[in-house]
């Protein structure tokens, strides 16, 4: 039987807004400056989707973290919960939105959850 995962950090709470920096150019709607599905599918490999925690880093602190940064979207814990995925605080900045099934695994669910991932999700900052 698994172990669960004895994480050294308390769950987050309900209200509180990770970001979720937009590393491609192709994961902003053009049109209607939104962010696409495309920046939440799971990538082998990875425990969960990448995010950091916007009670310790600003948006565009966030944004630095990477040599090319399009966009960072945020989005509340509460809000990511709700459609049954979880986020797993890792490091002090840092945490992973986790429960979302591989493409190779399920597409069907990868795209679902990812569509509302990003309809939950909103561009908080764009470089100028």
């Amino acid at each position: 039987m698994a172990q669960p995962c004895m994480s050294q950090f308390e769950p987050l709470p309900v209200d509180a807004v990770v970001y979720r920096a937009i590393l491609r150019k192709q994961w902003i709607n053009e049109d209607t400056g939104r962010v696409k599905a495309d920046a939440y599918f799971l990538r082998v490999d990875e425990p969960g989707i990448s995010v950091n925690l916007a009670s310790v880093c600003s948006p565009e602190q966030c944004a630095g973290l990477f040599r090319k940064c399009y966009a960072v979207a945020s989005i509340e814990v509460r809000r990511i919960r709700e459609i049954g995925l979880d986020v797993e605080q890792d490091s002090m900045n840092h945490a992973n939105i986790v429960g979302l099934p591989y493409r190779e695994d399920n597409l069907v669910e990868a795209e679902r959850l990812a569509g509302l991932l990003a309809k939950r999700s909103q561009i908080v900052w764009q470089p100028q």
